[in-house]
């Protein structure tokens, strides 16, 4: 889900969709309003789930949208490869999630841990 927002209430450390998807601001610079236009605001950005680093640039009035970004708990219920399948603990529905290569010994069978889902994808948040 997302919701929409002007360019000029963005702040750094914040949530942005570029490129339908979902990233975190690390910079905005503004520029001045000139003789021939508003004001322009960059925004740097890298992406929640990939990692790319993205940019835009657009005047600060324009509209864009904001990703809502949920922090949630899940029961691993089973580890295969580099996948565990995972139980919310809210709704209980189960869903598997890829695991990184360097957080393999920080998930365990039966244990509770925090994953982040934001515009229908899932990420550990460990």
């Amino acid at each position: 889900m997302k919701e929409q927002t002007e360019i000029g209430k963005i702040k750094e450390g914040r949530y942005i969709v570029i490129d339908e998807e979902p990233c975190k601001v690390l910079g905005i610079a503004t520029s001045k309003p000139g003789k021939h236009g508003a004001a322009k605001a960059r925004i740097d950005a890298v992406g929640i789930f990939d990692g790319v680093k993205r940019s835009i640039v657009s005047p600060v009035s324009a509209k864009t949208y904001v990703p809502i970004v949920e922090r949630k708990s899940g029961q691993v219920i089973s580890i295969a490869g580099s996948n565990a399948q995972l139980m919310d603990m809210k709704d209980y529905t189960n869903f598997e999630i890829p695991i990184p290569e360097d957080k393999k010994d920080l998930v365990e069978g039966g244990k509770e841990i925090m994953y982040i889902e934001s515009m229908g994808k899932r990420k550990l948040d460990l």
